[in-house]
């Protein structure tokens, strides 16, 4: 994604803020920009499951937007990556780090043989990409307890440290999903988002997990059962809606099944940490020297719980819980989401000028907007071309806002435009969140379902999901049902779960860094509190703020200096609040 200048409305201009990642419901965000007059938004990692849970402005495989949002609508650019990948091809093994890998609790093919384990890939070849970027390729097996099935190509991408002469070694980069592509965040991250210190010191350097854009990405429909899909209502309140939202479930995994079965028992996050090792035994780092935001914290959880022995460094920031069952991780979402509008709403309320929903309404923000959702509840309204907002449109559009503070002006407009029966902007919103583009879709929700549906066990009676719903319509009215229903997906998913919740203790890791922001929409803090008391040497560092996830260059410096300062000498700071 490209990292430069971008006009904003009006005649301001913008510093693009990156928005890696997503996490659980169906209301959640994707990777991508989002422009606004004199805004710098910071990273923005997030996701993680749900109906629809991924990033803003990410499109097609290898194609990447500039995110603006217009008014009138006016389609995202994209801008074609042209990301070079290269066979892998090198000198022999390198010398294997002295641990074998450790049984975690998925049971699956996440865990290989100490012998297996002995299989190094080749050193990677790096390709000239563009911008100074490098980009290669890495065949890696399909299943790790059975190389016989065959093998996965995962897609890469390095930038060079700029100052060779006090380089670290390799940063590891994953801004979170599951579903977003790392090589394009870490195409925009690299030389927008990050502290000036990593690309100085490291090699940053991403792949896309199995699974994702570059990787054997997972396909399940096209374009127009993919807006069917997203229209559904995403908080059903009559058996008949509940019938529509289960059979578009039911569409999207048989198209799954059909399209992509030989990936789709593979792609969890065990053995998307089992390829960071292979990545990190490829680069012929002797340890691991990672930056995982939001559902990339579980990535380096799972890699902890295997490897704990070959971590030099690791920063997981925007944490979740490994020992969260279904129901914690939506609920905790839920809570999170509602948090976080109220938040906004507070924002907005004493911010007239700059929040056009608070001029469009003389009353109560918050009874405007549930108005504006009962209206859409019963009749969608205009969006752009033959697309109209409904219920599901609202839902993403607004919890697209939630992830950082410099969408909060959007959202007021794009309410104070629904105010006055237009939805485009909401609409656009929508499609940041979802990853739309003229051309379609990329692949990020299709691959979310397929991480999230693996990596634990969900209730396969649509009761379950229906009592949750009711249970967060009191405690979440707003953001509540529509999270709880955005797991039924996996109630009819193909493929059986594999993986287990359980604590992740690292024994033998160096002190691991975790930072949690106060009202996080997306990782509600409690969970970064949770996986700092778990680990045998966690060390929590505390964001007293708004958005999803901390560490960018834009952060306070009570979060760059002590990160940086880590990532660097591998030294943990003592655990602070700011």
């Amino acid at each position: 994604m490209a990292g430069e200048l971008l006009g904003g409305l009006g005649s301001g201009r913008c510093v693009l803020g990156w928005v890696p990642g997503r996490v659980l419901g169906r209301v959640l965000g994707p990777p991508g920009f989002l422009c606004r007059s004199f805004c710098h938004p910071g990273a923005i990692p997030g996701l993680l499951f749900g109906h629809a849970a991924v990033r803003p402005g990410a499109g097609a495989p290898g194609v990447a937007q500039d995110g603006r949002v217009r008014r009138p609508l006016v389609p995202l650019a994209a801008l074609a990556l042209a990301l070079v990948a290269s066979g892998c091809t090198g000198p022999g093994a390198a010398t294997a780090a002295s641990a074998t890998p450790r049984t975690s609790a998925s049971g699956v093919a996440a865990t290989a043989t100490p012998a297996a384990d002995l299989v190094q890939p080749p050193a990677i070849a790096w390709t000239s990409c563009r911008d100074g970027f490098q980009c290669s390729a890495l065949t890696v097996p399909l299943d790790y307890a059975n190389r016989s099935k065959g093998t996965v190509s995962l897609r890469l991408i390095r930038l060079p440290a700029s100052d060779p002469a006090h380089r670290v070694g390799a940063l590891l980069i994953n801004p979170g999903g599951p579903g977003v592509s790392a090589v394009d965040f870490v195409r925009g991250f690299a030389k927008g988002g990050a502290p000036a210190a990593l690309h100085q010191r490291f090699d940053m350097v991403a792949f896309d997990p199995r699974g994702t854009t570059g990787s054997a990405p997972v396909h399940c429909l096209d374009t127009a059962q993919l807006d069917r899909f997203f229209h559904v209502d995403p908080q059903p309140d009559d058996p008949a809606e509940i019938r529509d939202l289960d059979q578009e479930n039911r569409l999207l995994a048989a198209g799954c099944a059909r399209r992509s079965g030989r990936i789709l028992p593979y792609v969890t996050t065990d053995i998307a940490a089992r390829d960071m090792d292979s990545v990190r035994a490829a680069l012929r780092e002797p340890k691991l020297t990672y930056l995982g935001y939001s559902y990339g914290t579980a990535l380096g959880a799972a890699y902890l719980d295997q490897f704990p022995t070959r971590v030099r460094a690791m920063v997981l920031d925007g944490a979740l819980d490994p020992r969260s069952t279904w129901d914690q991780v939506l609920a905790g979402q839920a809570r999170g989401f509602e948090q976080a509008f109220g938040s906004w709403l507070a924002w907005c309320n004493t911010h007239r000028t700059t929040c056009a929903f608070r001029r469009a309404v003389p009353g109560d923000l918050g009874a405007a907007y549930d108005a504006i959702a009962a209206k859409v509840d019963k009749t969608p309204l205009p969006g752009a071309g033959k697309r109209t907002v409904g219920p599901g449109e609202l839902s993403y559009g607004a919890g697209q806002a939630l992830y950082s503070t410099s969408y909060w002006g959007f959202l007021g407009d794009a309410l104070a435009d629904a105010q006055r029966g237009d939805g485009n902007l909401l609409l656009q919103l929508s499609d940041l969140y979802l990853e739309r583009t003229p051309t379609g879709y990329s692949n990020a929700i299709e691959a979310n379902f397929a991480v999230n549906c693996a990596d634990k066990p969900w209730p396969k009676d649509i009761g379950a999901y229906q009592k949750l719903a009711d249970r967060m319509r009191k405690e979440a009215p707003r953001f509540g049902p529509s999270i709880a229903w955005s797991g039924e997906g996996c109630a009819v998913w193909p493929v059986p779960a594999t993986g287990r919740p359980h604590a992740v203790t690292g024994n033998g890791s160096p002190p691991i860094l975790v930072i949690g922001t106060t009202r996080d929409p997306a990782t509600p803090y409690v969970w970064a509190q949770g996986l700092a008391a778990q680990l045998a040497h966690g060390v929590l560092l505390t964001h007293v703020g708004d958005g999803h996830t901390a560490y960018s260059g834009a952060a306070p410096t009570c979060i760059v200096g002590p990160v940086n300062a880590y990532l660097i000498t591998a030294k943990a700071p003592a655990p602070a609040r700011c």
